[in-house]
């Protein structure tokens, strides 16, 4: 549980970084979010997930 607690942890450090420091930049990308099909998007997030799942599964086997 405390990896799972560190890794949440992790994301937002991150993703507050992305804000902090390119705020315009992250708001050109959600409008460019809003053009991309939910379809498409579907597909990546799918992608991101299993790619993601693939690094922990190796890393911790």
């Amino acid at each position: 549980m405390t990896d799972f607690v560190t890794a949440l942890a992790l994301i937002l450090v991150i993703e507050g970084a992305l804000y902090a420091l390119f705020p315009q930049g992250m708001q050109r990308m959600m409008r460019g979010a809003l053009e991309i099909p939910p379809t498409v998007l579907r597909y990546g997030g799918i992608a991101a997930l299993a790619l993601g799942f693939a690094i922990v599964w190796l890393i911790r086997r």
